[in-house]
């Protein structure tokens, strides 16, 4: 049943993708989905694309390993969502554009910007690429069976493939439709295990926790913070605040305000986005409660160490003896499954439009105007699927290369660039006048080389079983996120980069004057001489 569904699942998605691709001449279709999707379908879409298959498996084996510090988890990446929805929605709906590259660029226009953010577009999004798709090969054996390498390979070719049909036939409107249709079924998946959880418990939370603490191993230190970091406070901190600022700061996220009508529009759809993120969060947490409940740490454990096939155990757990088991079961699958195609899919789309517009369309060509097409729609678009489809088949490859690693590390190193060069950079940018393109040059540069040479010495590298690396130790720095180190350097670099050459602080401040009106109240911008 669950092989029928997901080939129905993945025909029907393709179909979907065919029909409501942008015409070929219109690259605002492409890049926007020409903003026709209403709050609620962009709510659901923003949730489909900030839920990713990591976090969702991922949130679910920690809470079920480490009860407390999972919980904490998922806390904070509601609260990442809302910190977007508060502080940076309305600022990047008014600036306007397409890409990471269109929103910066309001505050210091330039080529190098431009180069820089794709840089730092690829560099936060192709890891997360190449986690999931690796994932997908072992994902695919376990719940169908085929415990081979061969069919993992397969598998990880076949579903990128896949997915860049996704990005490259379909653009904006048709991976927000997918998005859509996996938030849904994913809601529906996880309602129904969570309630046939509590259901097992009489629903009786006390009941729930208690047994999942007993099967756990760690006795009163599964409620208790610290577990998952062995009890290092400041480890706890970093890898909580990365996830705060990173998650918010993801370009496929931020892409994704562009999106919407009007900034009434994306007030609305970030509303419906973070309720259905929380709920979804809240429904993970009784999940993993379950799976550490009724499977235990050594069950999950062995299907791998960090707990990733939680969801996919504890679903076959509750739902076997019943009437409709294999439905459930199914569901849960096809919903995981679909997870793993949305998320690539918006991920390779961001990477391809900031190639095409960043890159090719602007950076290359050195226009300085952000209001200006320098290419004909036809040709950019044209750039925009065939830069899908070269990024496509990289994050492919490098999965198939990568298959037998544990790539968590990856994720974590995703969450790090967002959080240590995007993060400081749109803060900067939306609402710090005397901010400068040295500034924003020096964030993003310094905040993605401190990440990418910390991540080289923390736990996920090296050091653990549960690492890149586990029969070697060069752990030299002790931590699971870079976030303690990266996030400071990467504010203190803008900061630096500002105020030192002080002979461009006074064309810095014009600049924000006249597009502030824009930025923070939608107010359309005095026209440039």
């Amino acid at each position: 049943m669950s092989l029928v569904a997901f080939l129905a699942v993945g025909t029907v998605a393709l179909l979907l993708c065919v029909m409501t691709g942008p015409d070929r001449d219109d690259v605002d279709e492409f890049y926007t989905g020409s903003r026709s999707l209403s709050p609620l379908q962009n709510g659901l879409a923003l949730a489909g694309d900030y839920l990713s298959a990591a976090t969702v498996l991922g949130t679910t084996g920690i809470i079920a390993l480490t009860g407390y510090d999972g919980m904490i988890l998922a806390l904070s990446i509601t609260l990442s969502l809302v910190l977007l929805m508060f502080l940076l929605a309305e600022p990047l709906r008014n600036a306007g554009g397409f890409t990471m590259g269109d929103v910066l660029i309001r505050r210091a226009p330039g080529r190098a910007v431009r180069i820089t953010a794709c840089a730092a577009t690829l560099a936060a999004l192709i890891p997360m690429m190449v986690v999931q798709l690796a994932s997908s090969g072992d994902l695919l054996a376990f719940i169908l069976g085929f415990d081979t390498s061969g069919f993992r390979t397969g598998a990880i070719i076949g579903l990128g493939t896949l997915m860049i049909g996704y990005a490259a036939i379909g653009g904006m409107k048709g991976t927000s439709l997918i998005q859509i249709v996996k938030t849904v079924v994913l809601f529906v998946a996880a309602f129904t295990i969570a309630v046939m959880i509590m259901n097992r418990f009489d629903w009786n939370t006390d009941s729930l926790i208690s047994a999942a603490r007993q099967s756990s191993g760690a006795g009163a230190d599964y409620l208790r913070s610290g577990l998952q970091f062995e009890g290092s406070g400041l480890d706890m901190v970093s890898s909580e605040l990365t996830v705060v600022l990173g998650a918010a700061c993801l370009p496929h996220v931020t892409m994704r305000m562009s999106s919407a009508r009007s900034t009434q529009a994306v007030r609305r759809s970030m509303s419906w986005a973070v309720a259905v993120v929380a709920a979804i969060c809240l429904l993970l947490v009784v999940i993993g409660f379950g799976a550490g409940a009724l499977v235990g740490h050594e069950g999950i454990t062995a299907a791998g160490a960090s707990g990733n096939s939680a969801i996919l155990q504890i679903s076959g757990e509750v739902a076997n003896g019943t009437q409709l088991g294999a439905l459930i079961i199914t569901t849960m699958t096809t919903a995981i499954f679909l997870t793993l195609l949305a998320s690539v899919a918006g991920m390779i789309l961001s990477c391809a439009n900031s190639l095409a517009h960043d890159l090719f369309a602007h950076g290359l060509h050195g226009v300085r105007d952000p209001d200006r097409k320098p290419l004909a729609g036809l040709s950019e678009m044209r750039t925009a699927q065939a830069s899908a489809i070269v990024i496509g088949l990289l994050a492919t490859t490098l999965a198939v290369v990568a298959r037998h690693w544990n790539v968590q590390a990856l994720a974590t190193l995703s969450f790090c660039v967002g959080a240590s060069a995007l993060a400081p950079a749109l803060l900067y940018s939306m609402f710090w006048r005397r901010f400068t393109r040295t500034g924003l040059l020096c964030t993003l540069i310094v905040g993605t080389l401190t990440t990418l040479v910390l991540i080289t010495g923390t736990n996920l590298v090296s050091g653990s079983p549960s690492s890149v690396f586990p029969d070697h130790d060069f752990n030299w720095f002790p931590y699971t996120t870079t976030g303690l180190v990266s996030i400071p350097a990467g504010f203190l670099a803008g900061w630096l980069g500002t105020v030192l050459p002080r002979h461009t602080a006074p064309a810095a401040r014009r600049l924000y004057q006249s597009e502030e009106p824009r930025i923070l109240a939608g107010v359309p911008p005095t026209p440039r001489n």
